[in-house]
């Protein structure tokens, strides 16, 4: 049945519904209502100023219309209940009046005001005994939910279900057409609530269908390494700290990956100073001991010089070198790399460039890799015959987002953080309380310490009233200037002016960095003490977070300061604790499903019906199911048209 054969629906409304991405009659009935409208008559002998109502009853007297203008108009009349005598108002709606008679039944949905009931809606006729359940759909200019309700009825609800028969008689759904019918046309809450189940997991069965099929397409053959892990333990053992429970196991889930036939494809995420670097390390003198080049790639110049100082102390015996756009002796490093004379070589994005051959690279490692573009880490995975993959992020991420956004990875989470580090202190200031903070700053400048002072913006912006970087810089110089040097850091400005201002603030010529986010991420400077951060309500708590971990990198005592007088109890959230998972928790219930950390996820995450957060134990549940069905059922001709919907959105082999 195609769109025009549906009585009543013409080529204008046809548009109309085309801006609604319904283009034939399967996505016309599977426009599924986002939420519903219960109609139940309110006891109106227990009603309050200000409640929303539904009543009924009869029209007692003859509509009055005051006219404001010739589109804008008010009318009022009477209304008996059966017990009460309401005086109704509503506004705009004079063309109503001829068919308001006295005795006329009609039904007035409301709001209760001093002396009246102001009708947002009159419906000719009396309410039903049992509540009724309406449709509400997204729509656009032209065309009413009532119309797409009633053209979604007259089209074929015989469409395909995608959930295979077992797992239909497993969970006991409702056959799609049923499910169909009772999504837009509701008889009551029981058998609504049956029909949006079966939905639900038929969308989030075909989403873990395609993480699933990708995870095992991702898989390739690899390169099977033979690695002596007694060596291995043997670093460790050595190494002038002990690694954490996390720490290990991350170790021990890498060696796995690596000594198996198949492609790693992992993802190392972890806190903000949780030790994933070190990790990342002995990933790295692993895949040299089974006799392979290692490569890490870093976002900035400054944290891959700082990988490489650390890794070189570390690895002393190995044969390490840098590549970054600053590399003076680049041929010769290229030469070396392309002779097998480098083992593992440490860079920024200059490690993707045409001109960098690999003898025989065997592990990838891409640090805080949500800062580079599919396209760069797919390049730097191209270096090699399937090397494995190592991902490193600091922006932890909820158990929900794991599964969807990396669900085509493997995931090593790090929690536990390293013995010794003191927990910075997070304090929450209003802008009345500036003097507080200055005193604070003032007593670490005092000590020695340096200090982060961070704004939203770069320059002033006549829309919005925010501290920017310059008014800062001017303020900071105001209070400090005389006794301490001030910097300034943001994005404009270009890679050699940032590294400098990095270099003098590492090397503490300079005492206070006035700075936007861009030194959210890798920046290791042990003597910063104080992070305080302006307009902070203009932040997500994750963000925020990560601002924090500039502050508290070793046994001094840290502080971080929230500066807003807007959304504290949002804010608050930081003050009580440091954990960076329990922080994306709650930053992804306030800000819901999405692209929340700027990463396009696998598979499609705009889902009709599901809500991976409120419906996370269904998505593990079809996570589960749809693993089974691949391993068990794909190739099923019954199944051929799931085989061909999973087709249509990942290219299968």
């Amino acid at each position: 049945m195609e769109l025009k054969q549906i009585k009543g629906l013409g080529e204008s409304k046809i548009k109309l519904l085309e801006k609604l991405k319904i283009t034939n009659t399967k996505e016309l009935v599977e426009y599924y209502p986002f939420r519903y409208n219960v109609i139940k008559k309110t006891d109106i002998n227990n009603i309050n100023l200000d409640d929303k109502i539904i009543i009924d009853g009869l029209i007692e007297t003859i509509p009055n219309i005051y006219y404001f203008s010739r589109k804008k108009d008010k009318m009022s009349f009477k209304m008996n209940t059966g017990n009460k005598l309401l005086n109704i108002i509503i506004f705009n709606r004079g063309f109503l009046k001829p068919k308001l008679k006295i005795g006329e039944k009609i039904t007035i949905i409301g709001k209760v005001e001093k002396n009246n009931i102001v009708a947002s809606d009159i419906r000719m006729g009396l309410l039903p005994d049992k509540p009724l359940i309406e449709p509400v759909y997204h729509i656009t200019n032209g065309i009413t939910g009532k119309q797409l309700n009633h053209f979604i009825n007259l089209a074929d609800f015989n469409v395909e279900d995608y959930i295979p028969d077992y797992l239909n008689e497993k969970y006991k759904f409702l056959n799609k057409k049923e499910t169909l019918e009772i999504i837009h046309n509701p008889k009551d809450i029981n058998n609504l609530k049956i029909a949006r189940t079966k939905l639900k997991y038929e969308e989030l069965f075909m989403f873990m269908l395609k993480i699933n099929y990708l995870k095992n397409k991702n898989h390739k053959i690899g390169l099977k390494k033979i690695i002596d892990f007694n060596k291995v333990q043997e670093l460790i053992n050595n190494l002038p700290f002990e690694l954490t429970k996390d720490q290990l196991k991350s170790i021990k889930e890498i060696y796995e990956d690596m000594v198996n036939p198949k492609q790693m494809n992992r993802l190392l995420q972890g806190d903000v100073g949780s030790g994933k670097t070190i990790v990342s390390f002995i990933a790295l003198y692993m895949n040299y001991l089974a006799g392979y080049q290692g490569s890490l790639m870093a976002p900035t110049e400054i944290l891959a010089t700082q990988h490489y100082e650390n890794i070189k102390k570390i690895l002393p015996n190995l044969k390490i070198e840098l590549l970054t756009g600053k590399t003076k002796n680049k041929k010769t490093i290229l030469n070396k790399l392309k002779n097998n004379e480098i083992d593992i070589l440490i860079g920024t994005h200059a490690l993707i460039s045409e001109d960098v051959i690999y003898n025989n690279l065997g592990l990838v490692i891409t640090d805080e890799q949500h800062r580079f573009g599919v396209n760069q880490r797919a390049n730097l995975k191209n270096k090699g015959t399937t090397p494995d993959i190592l991902y490193m992020s600091a922006t932890p991420i909820p158990r929900t987002y794991a599964l969807t956004i990396y669900g085509d990875m493997d995931v090593s989470s790090i929690k536990t953080m390293p013995s010794g580090r003191i927990e910075v202190k997070t304090l929450l200031k209003k802008d009345s309380e500036i003097k507080e903070v200055l005193e604070l700053m003032y007593k670490e400048l005092k000590n020695n310490h340096q200090i982060y002072v961070i704004a939203p913006l770069i320059e002033t912006n006549e829309e919005i009233d925010m501290e920017n970087v310059y008014e800062l810089e001017e303020k900071m110089n105001k209070a400090f200037g005389k006794l301490f040097k001030v910097g300034i850091l943001h994005g404009k400005m270009n890679n050699k002016e940032k590294d400098e201002v990095m270099n003098d603030f590492k090397e503490n010529k300079i005492q206070i960095l006035v700075s936007t986010t861009v030194i959210e991420v890798g920046i290791d400077v042990k003597n910063a003490t104080v992070i305080a951060i302006f307009d902070s309500f203009r932040f997500g708590l994750s963000a925020l977070h990560q601002l924090r971990g500039r502050v508290g990198r070793s046994s001094l005592e840290s502080y971080c300061i929230l500066i807003s007088s807007k959304e504290t109890e949002r804010l608050n959230v930081l003050t009580k604790t440091t954990d960076g998972f329990k922080i994306s928790e709650e930053d992804f219930k306030l800000r819901g499903s999405g692209d929340l950390f700027g990463i396009r996820q696998s598979g499609d995450m705009s889902f009709k019906i599901a809500d991976i957060k409120n419906d996370y134990n269904m998505l593990l549940k079809a996570k589960e199911d749809s693993f089974l069905f691949i391993k068990e059922h794909i190739n099923e001709d019954k199944y051929k048209h799931i085989k061909e919907a999973l087709a249509t959105s990942i290219n299968l082999d």
